[in-house]
């Protein structure tokens, strides 16, 4: 398959099953909603080290918040619901309970429910205040701004995480502008994220390693510099190659998100030095999830 001369190649990415959940943040002002969500969704880029995956799910405007006020929605995955709980917790007590003016609310419901705002009460060293309203538990913790208002729980549900394509290239630049292009046109399908730095991931890896320490190394049969030295994936003149890994809440929104993506690096072509899309392929080995570049592109 060729895509205005960029060839996709006959490959599938593969992904894996976790758990996930959204929460709502929302501030004075769209900035310190912001700034609250761009905290509690650092050093979350993979699971390999971090514990969970986390992004910015999208910008929410006053009407649509709880509280009337500009919010940012939040996503949070892991590999299991124990682990996301904790990993919840502790970044919005660390990241929003702190932030000024933040109010903290759930993003989505289910029937299993996870503490958002349950354990942070304690905070209040019982001066905190609960209100039930419509039948969902609220907490009012007094703090020196005023007060944090949080929602007791939110909902956690199954998700599919490690959705991928490789951008392949004759130049650094030419395929960071692609990807860039790639995250602008990614960020306006909902229920993803792309949780690497600005959603683009350079030192992709495969399964393995020489070192019995580590679990996954460089995928060098897609690194340039190595095109001599291993079985390389690569042609002399693609000297560039960058990553997109995507989660989302159901395998069709990281189909979504992955045509979208795709579609955007082909639209810039051949002509702007891009040469082929391919995706991370560990023999169906890694996750149950396949997403098949060609048959999402058709």
């Amino acid at each position: 398959m060729i895509i205005n001369g960029v060839t996709i190649d006959a490959t599938f990415a593969e992904a894996f099953p976790m758990k996930a959940t959204r929460a709502i943040i929302t501030a004075q002002n769209e900035k310190w909603a912001m700034i609250a969500a761009q905290a509690m969704t650092g050093f979350a880029t993979s699971v390999i080290a971090c514990g969970c995956e986390a992004g910015i799910d999208r910008i929410l405007d006053a009407s649509e918040t709880p509280d009337g006020r500009p919010g940012v929605a939040v996503m949070i995955f892991a590999m299991g619901g124990k682990t996301l709980a904790k990993q919840l917790e502790t970044r919005a007590g660390q990241c929003v309970l702190t932030s000024p003016t933040s109010a903290l609310f759930a993003g989505i419901e289910s029937a299993i429910k996870i503490p958002l705002g349950k354990n942070l009460r304690y905070f209040g060293d019982g001066f905190q205040i609960a209100k039930v309203i419509s039948g969902k538990r609220y907490w009012r913790i007094p703090v020196m701004d005023g007060e944090f208002l949080t929602e007791a729980t939110t909902g956690q549900v199954d998700a599919v995480g490690g959705g991928n394509f490789l951008v392949l290239g004759q130049s650094q630049t030419q395929v960071l502008t692609a990807c860039e292009t790639a995250i602008e046109a990614m960020n306006k399908v909902p229920s993803v994220i792309m949780p690497f730095p600005g959603g683009v991931v350079r030192s992709g890896s495969k399964v393995g390693s020489k070192y019995a320490a580590l679990n996954a190394s460089t995928n060098d049969a897609f690194c340039p510099t190595l095109k001599g030295m291993t079985k390389t994936e690569l042609s002399p003149d693609i000297e560039s190659v960058m990553e997109i890994v995507i989660d989302g809440l159901s395998k069709e929104d990281i189909d979504k998100a992955m045509r979208a993506g795709i579609q955007a690096v082909c639209d810039l072509g051949a002509d702007y030095g891009i040469k082929r899309i391919s995706a991370g392929n560990y023999g169906g080995k890694l996750g149950p999830f396949h997403f098949h570049l060609q048959e999402i592109m058709a």
